[in-house]
């Protein structure tokens, strides 16, 4: 008996790794349809709510993924929450896959744009020049501010609960509010986008937002139709290595439910022009993962667990918060320059990857990246932070979106 069960798992998991043949193009597919989208809507729409948009159907993945882990962790005993993680309890996984999540897209995907966008420089004999951003993106740059402090509050208590979940999300609706408020770009930059995108735009009359909208739409099914199976597959083709469960639902899950906005930012990041965009949308994401993402963690535990209850944070837990947070904090802190130098990406990728290899060093990479965030502080005694003075001028029309500040 117990070898047919065992045949049956193993022919299951084998079945699923094969399934990669199909949903591996698949979700490539989506990524590129979704940034042709975004790329010709940034000329009807401005380009911070184009980005979040994309970054709303990217992240659909990521949402599914943290949805079950909390549906899950909402059906754990009440044991579960009184003493440290015993075998079969779930609730410990809810944070791992969120900040797993943020944490690869700051410590790999910005590194990885800058250095793609290097490469295409290389031609021009300027590779390792800083990728300068426009001035509206300082919107972006300021909105990771407030979630970020606000959970400084949730790491403080020990708890993310419903209160904390409506915060988030009222966050991230004032973020979208003051996106509507920017101009598209001008038709003068349509040179710069993709064959696909520029078709797009051109279409006669109304066939233009039709097209743009299916664009978005298609590519939007594409990924909910795929997200499961590639998931899926992907877990098979982990199990087949021996990867364990927290490693697969902290590092493997969300560097695969990424996979598309990581498609479509290194896709812009090559043509070095909108390395920009490319480094926006991991941005926007960021974002999102802040406030949307967070928020359904207590929502959906709360569902399963049939009334308003907080997710209790163990010490484990609150640690892996915190290195989360200062590692985003020295993010926001070196985008706040309104540019990302080759030294900045060297170091966000070299503090992820040690407490990637060697997770016993989480506590001595988050007193760096505390250190590294002390010491840029320290540093607007004589140089002031560019970000929140365009910011503050875009707001009170003092500064037209679309420039770049030198």
């Amino acid at each position: 008996m117990k070898v047919k069960v065992a045949l049956a798992t193993a022919t299951a998991v084998s079945s699923a790794a094969w399934s990669a043949l199909w949903t591996f193009p698949s979700m490539l597919l989506s990524a590129f349809l979704v940034a042709w989208a975004a790329e010709a809507a940034q000329f009807l729409i401005a380009q911070g709510l184009a980005l979040a948009i994309l970054a709303w159907i990217q992240t659909l993945p990521e949402l599914a993924v943290e949805a079950v882990i909390a549906w899950q962790a909402g059906h754990d005993p009440v044991s579960c929450f009184v003493a440290a993680p015993a075998a079969g309890c779930r609730s410990h996984l809810a944070i791992a896959n969120f900040t797993g999540a943020v944490r690869l897209l700051v410590g790999v995907g910005w590194p990885l744009i800058y250095f793609v966008a290097a490469l295409g420089r290389r031609r021009e004999g300027h590779a390792l020049q800083p990728i300068q951003l426009h001035d509206e993106h300082s919107v972006e740059i300021i909105a990771t501010v407030p979630p970020l402090a606000y959970f400084v509050w949730i790491w403080h208590k020990g708890s993310l609960g419903i209160i904390d979940a409506v915060v988030l999300l009222a966050m991230y609706v004032v973020y979208l509010t003051i996106l509507w408020r920017f101009p598209p770009k001008g038709e003068e930059s349509l040179d710069q986008a993709s064959a696909v995108s520029r078709w797009a735009y051109t279409r006669p009359g109304k066939w233009q937002p039709i097209t743009i909208g299916s664009l978005f739409l298609l590519g939007g099914a594409l990924i909910y139709i795929t997200a499961h199976p590639f998931l899926e597959s992907m877990l098979a083709v982990a199990t087949t290595f021996g990867v364990s469960e927290f490693v697969f639902v902290q590092w493997v899950a969300p560097f695969l439910s990424e996979f598309p906005e990581k498609v479509s930012a290194f896709h812009w990041a090559k043509r070095v022009r909108t390395a920009p965009m490319a480094l926006m949308n991991m941005v926007s994401s960021n974002v999102n993962q802040w406030t949307v993402l967070a928020a359904t963690i207590p929502i959906v535990f709360s569902v399963a667990r049939g009334g308003p209850h907080s997710l209790p944070l163990d010490p484990t837990q609150r640690m892996e918060i915190l290195l989360t947070l200062v590692q985003s904090v020295v993010a926001a802190l070196l985008l706040s320059r309104m540019r990302l130098h080759w030294w900045d990406a060297t170091g966000l990728f070299v503090l992820w990857l040690a407490q990637f290899l060697v997770a016993e060093w989480r506590e001595e990479v988050a007193v760096v990246y505390a250190l590294w965030a002390l010491a840029m502080l320290a540093s607007w005694i004589w140089k002031r932070p560019t970000a929140p003075r365009i910011f503050w001028e875009l707001m009170r029309g003092r500064r037209t979106a679309g420039g770049t500040t030198p």
